[in-house]
């Protein structure tokens, strides 16, 4: 039965093909924790234009996501493909996979997955295009847990970018984010199916109660509920191409964006950097709230802060369904 309900709109569940994977070793990094690495391998793909010879977008994946953004089984290929709103025949686009994400290597940054926080990773990714030569990008855009990464990078070398463009994502995990984090952790920790089972909890946070009724109508086979089909489905496809060890790191990773601790002022920086900031968000993410009021309030005081909203029934996931809406904000983005 539960081939009879796969999910057409989620795609980041594409069978997965063998990818050539490019590799940068970085030496000697140490964490934000001050621990000292020895070599850390990133693993990258580029798409388009060879490096060097266009304006460069760097593209930062969710927490199931990775490096393959474009192409047949590309996760975002309604965005980024030849002749599509970022076009490979205009920009090289380069998109890193996060250490530990199991995208075709059991590579990761540490053993101990609580080690690591986004603000680790954006240093990463930042080495990685200085071994690239690339010290200017012309966008950096990531969707929800890639999204916080992308503002790491931006605190970090905001002179590098022209846009940041955080999607479904807020530039610090709020309590809720963290809560959300924890039940998964524990679920990945002590349930006797965890992927499955976390998966299964995350999916919830990642649709709405309004999309899941409107698409399940209470419909049955047999005496299974059709919407606990399409989540075995969801946690069955996981299981398959994820390791535990590489969930339990990305969703620890999601609970740890924060580029306002240490008394970082926001609004200070956007009044200090010529950088542009193009957040995009979804009415009716549960997971990410919107955060209108605060968005607003910044666009006001900053020019080069711009707020856009993808209203959809379908929750977090919408970045991944609405394409005509979010290419629509890209467009705008991009011609402006």
């Amino acid at each position: 039965m539960v081939d009879k309900i796969k999910d057409s709109f989620s795609i980041l569940n594409v069978l997965i093909v063998k990818i050539m994977l490019h590799k940068l070793e970085i030496a000697n990094f140490v964490l934000e924790n001050e621990k000292r690495k020895a070599d850390v391998s990133l693993f990258y793909q580029v798409f388009g234009k060879p490096i060097g010879n266009a304006p460069v977008i760097l593209i930062n994946h969710a927490l199931t996501g990775n490096s393959n953004v474009s192409g047949e089984n590309g996760w975002w290929k309604n965005v980024i493909d030849y002749d599509h709103i970022i076009d490979l025949h205009q920009y090289t686009v380069i998109a890193f996979n996060i250490p530990g994400n199991n995208f075709q290597t059991e590579n990761g940054l540490t053993s101990d997955y609580k080690e690591i926080s986004t603000l680790d990773i954006a240093k990463l990714f930042w080495l990685g295009l200085e071994q690239l030569n690339v010290f200017s990008l012309y966008a950096v855009i990531g969707g929800s847990l890639g999204g916080g990464i992308s503002w790491e990078m931006a605190v970090l070398h905001p002179e590098r970018i022209q846009k940041v463009i955080p999607i479904a994502t807020h530039y610090f995990a709020s309590d809720w984010v963290i809560a959300n984090v924890g039940v998964q952790d524990d679920i990945l920790n002590y349930s006797q199916d965890p992927i499955a089972v976390a998966r299964k909890h995350a999916m919830l946070l990642y649709r709405t109660p309004l999309s899941i009724n409107q698409r399940f109508k209470n419909a049955k086979e047999g005496n299974i509920y059709t919407v606990n089909d399409w989540l075995s489905y969801h946690g069955i496809l996981l299981t398959e191409r994820f390791s535990l060890n590489a969930y339990r790191q990305m969703n620890f990773l999601l609970g740890t964006i924060n580029i306002v601790k240490n008394g970082f002022d926001l609004n200070r920086f956007l009044k200090e950097n010529k950088i542009e900031v193009h957040a995009i968000n979804i009415n009716s993410d549960l997971l990410f709230q919107n955060n209108l009021d605060e968005y607003e309030t910044l666009h006001e005081n900053n020019t080069n802060f711009n707020h856009y909203i993808i209203n959809s029934i379908h929750g977090h996931d919408a970045f991944l369904m609405e394409y005509q809406q979010l290419n629509e904000i890209l467009k705008q983005i991009f011609l402006n």
